[in-house]
C-alpha cells in the first residue's frame, strides 16, 4: 500500500513571537472555550479567557515580590497548576528551569545552584527536596491559588506592573537542562522566540484537535505537541499526571490526539496484538487488516468500523499519535495506521526547540521524520556516499547557547550552524530520515560503521525482548537484553542467530547478555547509554 504524499498548503498560523502572544492568542480566538482541566477530582474545566486572567494575577504577585529577571525553577509532576507557573514566570520577564522530578535529591539541588534559581515553584510530593535548598525562596504550587489571589487584589488596588512589562522576543525564557544519552547534563538557553516560532512552524504542519497530554513537562517535546499548541489550535487538553494511568486517562478523556515518544507508541502497538493473542484472534486480525487494506486501495475507509474494538480499548476518539524523541521502527507506524491511527512521527532536540521537521496529517512518508520546519534549516555535513552525515540546523528555534558553559556552546556549532550529534540523509522529495546518533556508532576492526540504533530496532522485533542495548565490546557487537521472563536464554539465542542470518556480516551479534532489571532511561524514556552499558547502571 502507498503511503497519500499529497502537497497542501500550511494550516493558516499567525506569526507569534513571544508566550505574551501566544496566551492572548489563545484568549482571543478561544475566549470561552476550555483550555485545560484541573487535576482534581472535579476536573474543572478552565477556559482561555481565565486561564489568561490567572497568568496576569500569578506574574503580578511575582513581580511585587521583585522578581525581575531572575531564574525560577519548577519541581512537580504534569498537573495544571505546573502549566500555571510556567507561563506565570515566563510572562512577568522571568526564565523557567523545568527540573526533572525523577531525578535524585542530590542532581536537583545541584543544578538550582547551577542555574542560579532565585526562586522555586514545588510540589508538596517533593518537599524533602526543597528542605536541602539554601537560598532559595520556595512556594508550594499547592498553594497556587493563595499565590493568584494576592495578585489578584493588588490589581484590583491599581497595581498594572505586569500589564506594563515588556517581552522582547530575544528575551530568555527557559534554561532545560538536557544530557541526552549521555554526558553530563548542560542548560540550554531558549528565548520566547525559539520557543514561539518552532511552536508557531509545527502547528502550521500538523493540525490537532482535543489532545491528552502524557509527556513530562519538564521536557521540551510537551510544549510544541501540547502545552502550547493549544493556544494556537485553541482546543482543550487533558493533563496526566502519572505515565502509569495512560490507558485509563484515554479510556476516561476520549482524545482525538496524544503525543508519544516510541516507546509508548510501541506499548500501544504491541497491546493491540497481545490481545488478539489472548482471545486467539491474531489469525482474524491479520485477515480483516488485509481486506481493510485492500479497500483502502480502492479508496473505500473503514478502519474506524473494522476495528472499532481495538478504537474503544484507546478511548474511541483517537486519530493522531504525535512521535518524536528517537526512531520509530517504520513497520510499527505502519502497522497502527492499518488499524485506523494515522503516526506522525517529528525529529527534533531540546537545543532547538525541540520540534526541526515532521511529517504532516496527509503528507508522510513510513520511516522518515517529514519535511523540515519553515523556521528553520537543514543541511547534511560531509555526507558519505549514501547521503548519509550529521544533521546541522540553523533558523530561529535554534538556542543562543548553555547556560555558563562557554566551551560547550562554542563545540556545539560550526558559524551559524547547531551541530545536532544525530546522522541522517534527505531523499529527492525532501523528506528527512534518520539514521542513528554519532556517539552511538560502532566502529570495527574492519572499518566498517554500524548504527547500533539500527540493529536494536530490529532486535525489538523478537518476541518477549521489552528492551535491548547494542554497543561494541573489544571491537564486537554486544546486544544486551531485558525480557518479559517468557522467553528462555536458549530460545533468544535461536532469534538472535536468525536475525544474524538476516543481515550483513559485519552486522552479526557476537556476544548476548541478559540483565534482571530494565535500563536505566532518560525524561524521554529513551535508555541511557554509557551508565547502561555493560550492565553497570
Amino acid at each position: 500500500m502507498k503511503n497519500r504524499n499529497i502537497r497542501y498548503p500550511y494550516y493558516d498560523v499567525p506569526d507569534l513571537y513571544t508566550l505574551r502572544e501566544l496566551i492572548e492568542n489563545g484568549k482571543n480566538k478561544g475566549k470561552n472555550r476550555t483550555v485545560f482541566y484541573t487535576n482534581n477530582v472535579e476536573q474543572r474545566p478552565i477556559s482561555f479567557i481565565e486561564f489568561s486572567e490567572l497568568v496576569f494575577c500569578l506574574g503580578t504577585f511575582l513581580l511585587a515580590r521583585e522578581y525581575r529577571k531572575n531564574n525560577i525553577g519548577i519541581l512537580s509532576e504534569n498537573r495544571f497548576e505546573w502549566c500555571l507557573s510556567f507561563f506565570g514566570i515566563c510572562n512577568s520577564s522571568n526564565v523557567v528551569v523545568p527540573l526533572d522530578k525523577n531525578e535524585n535529591m542530590e542532581e536537583i539541588i545541584r543544578l538550582l545552584k547551577h542555574s542560579e534559581c532565585k526562586a522555586l515553584f514545588y510540589s508538596e510530593k517533593y518537599k524533602s527536596i526543597i528542605e536541602e535548598t539554601e537560598d532559595i525562596v520556595c512556594f508550594s504550587i499547592d498553594r497556587i491559588d493563595d499565590y493568584v489571589e494576592e495578585g489578584r487584589k493588588l490589581i484590583e488596588e491599581g497595581n498594572n506592573v505586569f500589564e506594563s512589562i515588556e517581552i522582547d522576543k530575544k528575551d530568555l525564557a527557559a534554561i532545560v537542562y538536557t544530557s541526552g544519552t549521555t554526558g553530563d547534563k548542560k542548560g540550554v538557553m531558549l528565548s520566547h522566540e525559539n520557543i514561539v516560532t518552532d511552536t508557531v512552524a509545527t502547528c502550521r504542519n500538523v493540525i490537532a484537535s482535543n489532545t491528552q497530554i502524557l509527556l513530562p513537562f519538564y521536557h521540551t517535546f510537551s510544549w510544541a505537541s501540547g502545552m502550547l499548541a493549544v493556544f494556537i489550535y485553541c482546543v482543550d487538553a487533558h493533563i496526566s499526571i502519572d505515565l502509569k494511568r495512560i490507558i485509563k486517562d484515554l479510556k476516561q478523556n476520549r482524545p482525538q490526539n496524544i503525543s508519544a515518544v516510541p516507546m509508548m507508541v510501541e506499548m500501544i502497538y504491541k497491546n493491540i496484538w497481545n490481545n488478539a493473542k489472548k482471545q486467539n484472534k491474531q489469525d482474524k486480525l491479520k485477515k480483516i487488516i488485509a481486506l481493510s487494506n485492500f479497500l483502502m486501495n480502492i479508496g473505500i475507509d473503514l478502519r474506524k468500523k473494522l476495528f472499532k474494538e481495538i478504537h474503544e480499548s484507546l478511548g474511541g476518539n483517537l486519530e493522531t499519535i504525535i512521535c518524536g524523541g528517537a526512531a520509530l521502527d517504520k513497520e510499527i507506524e505502519k502497522g497502527l495506521y492499518d488499524v485506523g491511527f494515522t503516526v506522525i512521527s517529528g525529529y527534533g532536540i531540546s537545543e532547538c526547540s525541540p520540534v526541526v521537521a515532521v511529517n504532516r496529517n496527509r503528507d508522510f512518508r513510513f520511516g522518515s521524520v517529514g519535511r523540515v520546519l519553515s523556521c528553520n534549516e537543514v543541511k547534511i555535513n560531509d555526507p558519505d556516499e549514501k547521503g548519509i552525515g550529521e544533521i546541522y540546523v540553523s533558523g530561529s528555534n535554534v538556542m543562543s547557547g548553555y547556560y555558563k558553559d562557554e566551551e560547550a556552546t562554542r563545540d556545539a556549532f560550526d558559524e551559524k550552524w547547531f551541530k545536532t550529534g544525530d546522522y541522517g540523509y534527505i531523499d529527492d522529495d525532501g523528506y528527512l530520515y534518520i539514521t542513528g546518533r554519532k556517539k552511538n556508532l560502532i566502529v570495527l576492526s574492519n572499518g566498517e560503521n554500524v548504527s547500533a540504533e539500527e540493529i536494536e530496532q530490529k532486535l525489538l522485533k523478537i518476541e518477549h525482548v521489552k528492551e535491548v542495548l547494542v554497543y561494541e565490546e573489544d571491537k564486537k557487537i554486544v546486544a544486551e537484553f531485558y525480557l518479559d521472563g517468557k522467553i528462555t536464554e536458549e530460545k533468544l539465542k535461536t532469534d538472535v542467530d536468525k536475525y544474524n542470518r538476516s543481515v550483513p556480516q559485519h552486522k552479526n551479534i557476537s556476544y548476548i547478555k541478559i540483565r534482571d532489571i530494565p535500563f536505566e532511561k532518560t525524561t524521554t524514556l529513551k535508555i541511557k547509554r554509557g551508565k547502561n552499558e555493560n550492565g553497570n547502571i
